[in-house]
Parts: structure tokens; sequence; C-alpha cells
């Protein structure tokens, strides 16, 4: 069993003396995990850093086996080590693809996202694009929040809430004395513009909810990936 892809490194582990085991999200076979035999040498450290964009080849004598990597670099993001907000951003990223995407099962839709989002780290902007990431990741599997219309009325303009029952947006003059009991909506969310840094956070807080939520089977009643707590908390400090 042989192919060839391309993808990001997510993680790596040491494996015996010399080798590692690397997760990988790939364009047509999802997360991924193989050997990279000599993965843990000093040659190979600044290849295999969690977000280096990869050419794979994977062989194994079995498709259930773990297998084994060849590995090229593609793209480095090796700047981003030198920015300790944009990196806290690519961690927490990588930590929510390795929890929530079931190994071996292709994401086409997200992977291009992904990427955008990896190389959009550092750039202005890049905290809005990674909220909207996870919007997007909660549409992939399948808990996505609908926040076009209000739920009530159908109103397009005003809307200011997120049902926590059904993620569906609520205006603030629907909402009425319910408005306690649903989520806040940051204005904007849904939009191409960028967001105040405390309206990402706002955001952040509510597809964590929902993230959580749909999770919960797979954490087993533990929080999200510390990674993302990270992030939340250091967008959360002040300027």
């Amino acid at each position: 069993m042989d192919w060839r892809d391309e993808g990001i490194l997510l993680s790596m582990r040491t494996h015996g003396e010399s080798a590692a085991i690397i997760e990988v999200l790939t364009a047509a076979h999802g997360r991924h995990a193989g050997v990279v035999r000599g993965g843990a040498s000093r040659r190979m450290a600044a290849t295999l850093q969690p977000g280096t964009g990869l050419a794979l080849e994977w062989r194994a004598r079995l498709d259930d086996h773990i297998g084994s990597f060849t590995v090229e670099p593609l793209r480095s993001r090796a700047h981003l080590l030198a920015d300790r907000l944009a990196l806290a951003g690519l961690m927490a990223a990588c930590a929510m693809l390795r929890l929530a995407l079931p190994e071996r099962e292709p994401h086409p839709g997200l992977y291009p996202d992904t990427l955008a989002l990896f190389d959009r780290f550092g750039a202005e902007g890049w905290t809005t694009a990674y909220l909207r990431w996870e919007l997007r990741l909660l549409e992939e599997l399948g808990f996505g929040l609908d926040l076009r219309a209000c739920a009530v009325t159908g109103a397009v303009e005003g809307l200011a809430f997120v049902s926590p029952k059904t993620g569906r947006a609520v205006t603030m003059a629907a909402a009425g004395d319910w408005a306690d009991r649903l989520l806040p909506l940051p204005a904007g969310i849904a939009g191409a513009a960028f967001l105040t840094p405390a309206a990402v956070v706002e955001g952040l807080k509510l597809t964590g909810f929902f993230l959580d939520r749909g999770l919960r089977p797979v954490l087993h009643d533990k929080p999200l990936p510390e990674a993302r707590s990270r992030l939340v908390d250091l967008l959360s400090r002040p300027a």
C-alpha cells in the first residue's frame, strides 16, 4: 500500500532511538499518522515542526498498518517562532484538527481553508481568520451555526445573539426577555471585515461553546485542548 500527497504537519513525537511518529493533515487522505525513519535527528528537526508544509509518500504492507512516511519540506513556517501570538494560533489549529477530525477521513473542502489559514498566521487580520476557520470547522463536523438571519423574525440586520440549543442567530428585538439565556454574537462575525480583538475573543467563546458540546463524546468530559485555551488567554490580555 502506498500513496503520495501534500499535507501540513500537525504533531511529532519521538519513536525509539531515532525515529518519529508524525500526524499530518493531507489534501486527499485526511488526518494521517506514520513513522519517519530518522525523524528524531537534528537534520530533520527543522522539517518536522508543526505547521510545516510537506510533500509526503506513505507506504505500508497493509492499509490498516501505521506505515512509514518519506517527507520533503514544501513550506516552512519557522518565522512564526518569533511571533508568540501567531505561534499560539498555529498550535491551537493543529490541536483542534488532531482532536476533531477522524483519522484517515478525507476533508477536501476543509483542507484548502486550513492551508489558507496557516499561510495567514502572522499577517494582518489573522485572528479574525482563525475565528472564521473555527466556524468552518464546526460546519465540517456537522455542528454548523446558522448566522444568516434571525430564527424568530427572519431579519438579516441587527443579529445579536445565538441560540445555544439550535445554533441559529437572533436579533436583539426578538430576544426580548430571553436575551440572558442566549449567547452573544459579535457584529460582523459572518462578514469579510477584520474584527476587533474584543469581538474575536467573544467569537471564540461562541465557537468554543459549540465545539465543546459537539466534541464531548471525543473529549470524555475533558475541556478543549490546552493550546486553544492558551490562544484565548493571550488574546484576552490587554494590548
